[in-house]
């Protein structure tokens, strides 16, 4: 399994010289300005601001994982075809949040009385500011689960999202986070789904289809 890596950075290139071969951390205080700048020089790479400033940085999926964030987008996409209430947001999404991070989920989903306080302005030239109701979490080979389960409590639900699905194929585990801090494990994939229950009625998603091809 691969560890983030903390990393001294230039301040005029932070990035420079980087192999990528493995998540890092960007390891000093950076403003919301220039996470910005640092996202915009390199759009190919994914990047979220933690609440002490730092950035972690992560280079693109493999087949496998992009395949499996791809189908929990598919199903929660064709659910919201159904309703057309709220809007959905895929992994490429920057959310500022209460705590002053900015996280990017595997997908979300926010109520339409939450979006309601996104302006038109907003909207085109910031990162959304407003808690999703819903996000998805995918566990890809270079995650490791305890970050993953740390930015699910401490990022996603302190900061009010209502329910949160971490998802790990390689253990066939999925996580539901409840927003009263009730987490419930489900252990193995077949024949089992997961639901959207009072948050998104009628959402549900079937684990059998993000199990891992065995050869």
């Amino acid at each position: 399994m691969v560890a983030f890596k903390e990393v001294e950075v230039s301040e005029h290139e932070p990035l420079a010289g980087l192999p990528f071969l493995a998540p890092v951390i960007l390891d000093r205080y950076f403003t919301k300005e220039e996470f910005l700048k640092i996202a915009s020089r390199y759009p190919d790479l994914q990047m979220e601001r933690e609440k002490d400033g730092k950035i972690s940085v992560m280079s693109p999926v493999k087949t496998g994982s992009g395949k499996r964030e791809s189908l929990v987008i598919g199903y929660l996409f064709a659910w919201w075809l159904k309703s057309k209430q709220g809007q959905t947001f895929s992994s490429a999404t920057g959310i500022e949040l209460d705590d002053t991070s900015i996280k990017s989920p595997d997908c979300a989903w926010i109520s339409p009385e939450r979006y309601a306080k996104v302006s038109p302005e907003e909207e085109e030239t910031d990162f959304l500011q407003v808690a999703p109701d819903f996000v998805a979490e995918v566990r890809s080979k270079s995650d490791r689960i305890s970050k993953l389960k740390k930015k699910m409590a401490d990022s996603w639900i302190k900061n009010g999202v209502r329910l949160g699905w971490l998802i790990d194929p390689y253990e066939e585990k999925a996580y539901i986070y409840r927003a009263n801090g009730e987490v419930e494990i489900i252990t193995g994939f077949e024949s089992k789904k997961l639901s959207g229950e009072d948050v998104m009625p009628g959402m549900e998603l079937p684990l059998d289809d993000l199990r891992i091809r065995k050869s």
